[in-house]
């Protein structure tokens, strides 16, 4: 059986292989593509919607347990090579 974890955007939980692992180095949130990464992790799906909601609700911070802004340019560079948008991305 296949471990579940819940999405920090849209609540939902899901298989692990369904989400995406995103964790905080250096105040900047960088994407685990392997969950393999040292330190807590969050889980969101690989939505331009659950990112958003995340983001909104500073779920990351929260779930990453770091304090102060986050640079979110990377994962938004991710779900943009994806095709998608967020927070008005072109």
């Amino acid at each position: 059986m296949e471990p579940v974890r819940t999405c920090v955007g849209c609540r939902a939980r899901a298989p692990r292989s369904a989400l995406l692992r995103v964790v905080c180095v250096d105040s900047t949130l960088v994407t685990d593509e392997r969950a393999a990464m040292p330190g807590r992790g969050a889980w969101v799906h690989e939505t331009s919607e659950c990112v958003e909601t995340a983001l909104r609700r500073r779920a990351f911070v929260r779930a990453l347990r770091v304090s102060g802004p986050l640079d979110t340019q990377t994962i938004e560079k991710r779900l943009n090579g994806y095709g998608h948008k967020v927070n008005g991305s072109k």
